[in-house]
């Protein structure tokens, strides 16, 4: 479905993106696990098209998408979810909803795409008329994620979803990840709460400063030493054993 081949993007000076290549299937959840200035966040912004990379390829359905500017991405089925949420402040959640829908040109299909994000996050509902600026980090978390599906998106891009959230709200947000997988929608998913990816995960990428370190599925990248110790908060069981780098 999307194909990043050699991928390097630079901000100015700085290497972010350093010959990355990864692939996602159809109907995988597939994760980007990284400290801080990995190259995560560049990685999705490449991907829909705020930032260009100076080269490589990124191709999604068989189509290339470096030369296409954000809207023209967005209408080939691929949403953001950005990190810090991004909501509209001074507009109410309904609107916020709208302008999500912006490439949808089916009244039907908007409200299908509207009772099932109500479905999935009641609270939305009962704050419909509400300004975004006024909902707590939780429901803004919950509308960004929203935002996103009223394009009935083919690929979702999620960066730090559970970014400063209370632990029963991350539970809600990766619930709501796995109902959106399992309801067709393939996500590729950035995320510095490595435990809670890497369980929802059918595969991983871990990345150090641009550079692919390790990739597999989730479950054996999970296991691996190097990452629990880095970002499960584990001691390795043995220097330098199963590292896969």
């Amino acid at each position: 479905m999307l194909r990043v081949e050699n991928l390097d993007v630079f901000y100015g000076g700085i290497h972010a993106l350093k010959g990355l290549s990864l692939h996602v299937d159809q109907g995988e959840i597939v994760t980007i696990i990284g400290a801080n200035g990995a190259g995560k966040s560049t990685l999705l912004r490449s991907i829909s098209g705020i930032v260009r990379p100076k080269s490589g390829s990124i191709t999604f359905e068989g189509r290339r998408l470096n030369t296409l500017v954000p809207s023209a991405i967005a209408s080939l089925g691929i949403a953001h979810v950005p990190e810090g949420r991004r909501v509209f402040a001074g507009l109410s959640v309904m609107e916020n909803l709208e302008m999500g829908a912006f490439v949808l040109n089916d009244k039907k299909k908007f409200k299908e795409n509207l009772d099932r994000v109500f479905n999935l996050f009641p609270r939305l509902r009962e704050r419909a008329k509400q300004r975004a600026g006024t909902l707590s980090g939780g429901e803004q978390q919950m509308l960004a994620i929203s935002r996103g599906l009223m394009m009935s998106p083919k690929l979702l891009l999620m960066d730090e979803p559970s970014l400063g959230l209370a632990p029963v709200l991350v539970t809600t947000i990766f619930s709501a990840i796995k109902e959106i997988n399992d309801a067709g929608t393939t996500i590729l998913l950035v995320e510095q709460n490595a435990h809670k990816a890497l369980k929802v995960a059918n595969r991983a990428y871990v990345l150090e400063t641009g550079n692919l370190v390790m990739e597999g599925p989730a479950s054996e990248v999970a296991k691996d030493p190097a990452i629990q110790q880095a970002y499960l908060g584990r001691k390795a069981r043995k220097a330098g054993a199963g590292t896969g780098r």
